[in-house]
C-alpha cells in the first residue's frame, strides 16, 4: 500500500470516528466539547492538506504526506480519547 493510499485510509477512518463522536457530544462534558472543538480545527487543516495531496496538479513530497499523516495520527488519538470519555 502506498503512503498516499495509507493516508487516504486514515482520512476515511477519521471521518467515521468524528461522525460518531459528533452524535454523542450533546451528552458530553464541557471539557470533551472543548477538546472536540480544538480537534475540529485540526480536522479542517488536515482536510486542506488532504486536498493538496489528492490534487494531481500539485506536487507533494513524501515528507509533506508523512507530516500530514502524523497530524492525522495525533487527531486519531484525540478522537479515541474523546470517545473513551463519552463511553464512560
Amino acid at each position: 500500500m502506498s503512503i498516499k493510499e495509507d493516508f487516504e485510509n486514515l482520512l476515511d477512518k477519521l471521518q467515521v470516528e468524528r461522525d460518531e463522536i459528533n452524535l454523542k457530544l450533546h451528552l458530553a462534558s464541557m471539557e470533551a466539547k472543548q477538546e472536540f472543538e480544538d480537534a475540529e480545527k485540526e480536522w479542517g487543516r488536515l482536510k486542506i492538506k488532504a486536498a493538496e495531496i489528492a490534487d494531481e496538479s500539485v506536487e507533494t513530497s513524501e515528507e509533506f504526506i508523512a507530516k500530514a499523516k502524523i497530524v492525522g495520527e495525533e487527531l486519531k488519538e484525540t478522537y479515541y480519547r474523546i470517545a473513551k470519555r463519552l463511553a464512560d
